[in-house]
């Protein structure tokens, strides 16, 4: 067995990132990873515009406005947004404004609504405001035209498409998605809706693996259940490999007597990179290459499969997909709030939920057996707890490494 950490560098040396790219519109780019830096030609803001309700006025005229010795000015406009101001403010006057509206020329200053008093067509400013250009958002104050907007290689979600939006961006250049077979072995599965005999159990990984490779971007292919037949998964892999970037297989890589996956892809011309991985659950890992994609044979236990796919596949998705960096998965300190115990040979995860209480992290063990069979208590849980080789126990308030999964 080699070490996780092996295992997740010698996985990422394998990934060549896609460098094929199309073009899409902005209503389909959710999720996308961007191929070509976007830059824009317009200022942020546009222009000089205001951030509050108030009056647009000259910081000369109110400087030394007071409650008791209030400033009065005559208002020479109304300015919502949206419009383009027709006068010019000048000494002893101003303009009603609202929040986003364009500064009028002449005036420098904002004084917000609630330090004054409206009297018919004037106004009076009861407090200074602190400094010249206050309440102001000057042009170009948040981007500056023509410099990058948004770099190559970063994933588009809710925020960069506003900012998209913002800056009139409508066609993107876009990596093109990862395409990813996944298909499940075993004589024991059926397919969802099928009468259960004695014995079978329903394919959850087909469905399982296909939500999680659409989560990061990626196309799933799903390929149906292969049983264990050599004939029959020589012919599987080698479609699935003709048509995939990465191929995902369930079951057939332990070391039982059906398990042919290895010998397989051996006999298919595949470099076997990868057996087994110091880890639990999924120790039996088998990652091989191939001149054009790269097979991961993970467990066929439900459980598994899903630690196997957050652990060793997304940082290989995330990578082959175009992001630039940060592929490897995030983990940050938590409190256990259980007891937590290990033999101490394979870095052992636990799952459970994430929860920051009183501004702390800490992570709550899910209910139930720990099984890597147990797929009904992986439900609703946002979060692995690692305990690295060598540890057998961490105690109840103990700090322990926890790696985020969604």
């Amino acid at each position: 067995m080699i070490t996780v950490t092996e295992a997740e560098q010698i996985i990422l040396d394998l990934i060549n990132p896609l460098n094929e790219t199309e073009n899409i519109t902005l209503d389909n780019a959710l999720n996308r990873i961007l191929a070509k830096s976007v830059n824009s030609n317009l200022d942020f803001p546009h222009w000089d515009n205001s951030a509050m309700d108030g009056y647009a006025v000259k910081f000369e005229d109110v400087k030394n406005a007071t409650e008791k010795e209030p400033i009065t000015l005559t208002i020479v406009e109304e300015i919502p947004a949206g419009y383009q101001p027709k006068v010019t403010v000048k000494a002893g006057e101003s303009s009603r404004i609202f929040t986003g509206a364009m500064l009028p020329e002449g005036a420098d200053t904002i004084v917000i609504q609630e330090k004054t008093i409206k009297e018919n067509n004037q106004v009076k400013i009861l407090v200074a405001p602190p400094k010249i250009g206050d309440c102001i958002r000057k042009k170009g104050e948040f981007y500056q035209a023509g410099n990058p907007l948004l770099k190559a290689g970063i994933c588009l979600k809710s925020a960069e498409i506003a900012v998209l939006a913002s800056a009139n961006c409508d066609n993107l250049t876009v990596y093109r998605q990862p395409k990813i077979a996944i298909f499940s072995t075993g004589d024991e599965l059926v397919n969802i809706n099928q009468d259960l005999q004695a014995g079978q159990i329903v394919d959850s990984n087909q469905y399982a693996l296909a939500a999680f490779v659409a989560a990061h971007g990626g196309i799933p292919i799903k390929l149906g259940i292969v049983k264990d037949d050599q004939q029959a998964l020589k012919e599987s892999i080698a479609h699935a490999v003709s048509i995939a970037d990465i191929v995902l297989s369930t079951g057939g890589v332990s070391v039982g007597e059906y398990d042919y996956i290895d010998q397989i892809l051996a006999e298919l011309g595949a470099k076997i990179e990868i057996t087994s991985v110091a880890v639990k659950p999924g120790k039996p890992l088998t990652v091989a290459n191939f001149p054009q994609c790269v097979y991961f044979g993970i467990p066929g236990n439900p459980v598994s499969a899903l630690v196997s796919c957050w652990r060793f596949v997304q940082p290989a998705l995330k990578k082959l997909s175009g992001i630039s960096n940060n592929w490897k998965p995030t983990f940050i300190n938590a409190k256990s709030e259980q007891n937590l115990k290990s033999r101490g040979q394979r870095e052992t995860y636990f799952w459970g939920k994430l929860n920051i209480k009183e501004g702390e992290y800490e992570f709550e063990l899910a209910g139930g057996s720990q099984s890597s069979g147990n797929l009904i208590n992986l439900a609703q849980t946002n979060a692995l707890a690692m305990i690295p080789v060598g540890t057998k126990l961490i105690e109840k308030g103990e700090k322990i490494k926890v790696m985020q999964i969604n």
